[in-house]
């Protein structure tokens, strides 16, 4: 089987998860600064197989669209471009950065830590991809 990739699109930092060939399990990949994405995508599918492209969808909590939506869009639309053989699901990412940064307290993280911005949009890249893989068991 091939990989699953999440993608936590941002306009600085664009963060990375993928899962194991058997997409049991969700890790972080990395963080790669947003201009750098297609160049380290291209890299990472030349010796990666994967399936699918998960997109983290901005949305606010009554469903509009936020200032990063347009963004997201037309990153979809480049990615369909690059890659056409590789589909493109959308996934609403609300709250992810929030409990990615959770996540780091209750991984006992110093606060110099917590203020990394790269490992909170690698780590909501990754709670994303465990919720899409949740829901396909």
């Amino acid at each position: 089987m091939a990989r699953i990739l999440s993608i936590d699109y941002g306009g600085k930092r664009t963060g990375l998860a993928v899962t194991d060939p058997l997409q049991i399990i969700a890790t972080g990949l990395t963080t790669v600064e947003t201009p750098k994405l297609f160049q380290f995508l291209k890299a990472y599918f030349a010796k990666e197989p994967v399936e699918l492209i998960l997109m983290g969808e901005p949305k606010n909590w009554d469903d509009s669209d936020t200032h990063a939506t347009p963004l997201v869009k037309k990153a979809v639309e480049r990615l369909k471009k690059e890659f056409p053989t590789i589909p493109i699901k959308m996934w609403d990412e609300r709250y992810t950065s929030k409990m990615a940064s959770q996540a780091m307290i209750d991984m006992g993280l110093k606060k110099k830590q917590r203020q990394n911005k790269a490992l909170v949009d690698e780590i909501a890249a990754t709670i994303m991809l465990q919720e899409y893989l949740r829901s396909i068991s």
